[in-house]
């Protein structure tokens, strides 16, 4: 049963992030777009007290902001590569910062976030290659990398790990995805609209257009850089997975459950009745620190 606190959060946060249906897919693209122009490039660290004091922040180019956190006063023993949420549309949150510095200050890493270019104005194409690209250079390191990522960005990790693999590259040591959204061809749509009336923040008509959005045409829905649970999933690093089942992605995280059976992939899976989308990385709650913890166990 839920803390009363994630149901606090799970009434507050659709609320603060103004969460609602689309009115229709051309209104939603303007407004979402719109959004866009007035984004502040800099990354958001309002979230994460003392963040001068305690890091170190870099920025490389990939044809886009890839931000690199060095911390401050402990050896540096792997990287944490880090790809935020925001179904494909919303740049790095304060809170995704918080999570990826928390993780990497309890596993003795660097963090290594990009900075993606977002669509509707652009698509998987736009990022894919360059991400994986730059993961290489990150997993080549002493240490290696954990390659992490939530929700949408959870998606591109799992995106990122099977190219790494289709190419012969040095591969992550762990894969760690909070509700992923791994499936954007929606295969599993009868359950997903069950999902759909019990989700608080999430709804299926953004499901559709964001994922049409980022697959850049229906012919890429099915593709493996965008719907990576239906490809093959054979041959990649142990991964963990967690997901509530008040969520509309939670459909999607079954099928990859079940996809990683068949594919002899090492996959621990973690499904909370009653949680929220992305309930681990959540500020506070009994929830959060236990998949905190979960994590913190299974990438040492």
């Amino acid at each position: 049963m839920p803390s009363r606190r994630h149901d606090l959060l799970a009434a507050l946060i659709p609320r603060l992030r103004r969460a609602r249906e689309i009115d229709s897919e051309p209104q939603e693209r303007a407004r979402v777009e719109a959004s866009h122009r007035t984004l502040n490039p800099t990354l958001p660290t309002r979230a994460v007290p003392g963040f001068a004091r305690r890091w170190d922040h870099a920025v490389t180019d990939l044809g886009f902001p890839c931000h690199v956190l060095t911390p401050r006063g402990r050896p540096v023993t792997r990287t944490l590569y880090y790809v935020h949420g925001g179904g494909f549309t919303a740049p790095i949150d304060p809170f995704h910062v918080r999570y990826a510095t928390r993780l990497a200050d309890a596993i003795g890493a660097r963090v290594v976030m990009p900075d993606y270019p977002l669509a509707p104005e652009h698509s998987w194409r736009d990022s894919h290659d360059a991400l994986v690209d730059d993961l290489a250079r990150w997993t080549s390191e002493p240490g290696g990398a954990v390659l992490a990522g939530d929700s949408a960005g959870g998606g591109i990790a799992l995106a990122l790990a099977l190219s790494v693999r289709e190419r012969g590259l040095v591969p992550a040591t762990h894969l760690v995805l909070h509700a992923p959204w791994v499936d954007l061809t929606t295969s599993t749509e009868e359950e997903t609209r069950a999902a759909d009336a019990i989700d608080p923040w999430l709804f299926y008509g953004k499901l559709e257009a964001y994922a049409g959005w980022w697959a850049g045409t229906p012919d890429d829905l099915a593709r493996p850089e965008v719907s990576p649970a239906l490809a093959d999933l054979s041959g990649l690093p142990r991964g963990l997975v967690l997901w509530g089942t008040r969520d509309l992605l939670a459909p999607g995280c079954r099928l990859l459950a079940r996809r990683a059976v068949e594919d002899g992939w090492d996959l621990t899976t973690v499904e909370e009745a009653d949680l929220i989308h992305v309930y681990g990385l959540l500020p506070v709650g009994p929830e959060a620190r236990r998949a905190f913890g979960q994590v913190v166990d299974f990438v040492r």
